[in-house]
């Protein structure tokens, strides 16, 4: 049982499903449905339609370059059938798929990470910005009203050593 892939957005067709279209220069196109068919007769790229694997791989929400996919290359080459090797190629799949999983769930945990790194350096950058909202507006009033007495006695000082030299007969500048 050979399973294709859809040559529009790169899901998997299985035997007996899908539309195939052929080119008059004999090349085929297979569609896993009419909705990838459809878009490929409008002549849509597939990188700028956003439900296409195509697409998640250019943003980067997917796993684009690892080596494991290159097994997944058609090989058209016919072999003598030999129950050893058959077996050994099905361990190799299974280990291949294995590895694809394990660094595609790294993948996504790297990108998961990176998201809330950003999103609590915006969440501190909004409540700095905006303090002044979360703050009652009686917080500090103890303060501002000792940093008031404290600016008026100094002035009050000020104010009595100008008159102290006003009346010693000393000129002020002021």
């Amino acid at each position: 049982m050979r399973i294709e892939t859809c040559y529009f957005c790169s899901s998997r067709i299985y035997p007996g499903h899908g539309i195939q279209f052929v080119r008059n220069d004999c090349k085929i196109f297979k569609f896993c449905r009419s909705k990838c068919h459809a878009a490929f007769k409008k002549k849509k790229n597939p990188r700028k339609v956003k439900w296409t694997k195509a697409y998640r791989k250019t943003v980067g929400k997917e796993l684009a370059i690892d080596p494991s996919f290159e097994f997944e290359k058609r090989r058209n080459i016919p072999i003598k059938y030999n129950r050893e090797k058959w077996t050994k190629a099905v361990e190799a799949m299974k280990k291949v798929e294995k590895i694809r999983q394990k660094r595609q769930n790294n993948y996504i945990m790297q990108r998961l990470r990176k998201g809330r790194e950003i999103e609590t350096e915006r969440d501190i950058k909004e409540v700095q910005r905006d303090l002044s909202l979360i703050r009652a507006p009686a917080a500090g009033m103890k303060e501002r009203k000792a940093a008031e007495l404290a600016m008026e006695e100094a002035r009050e000082s000020d104010h009595d050593e100008e008159m102290a030299e006003i009346e010693d007969g000393g000129e002020v500048m002021l």
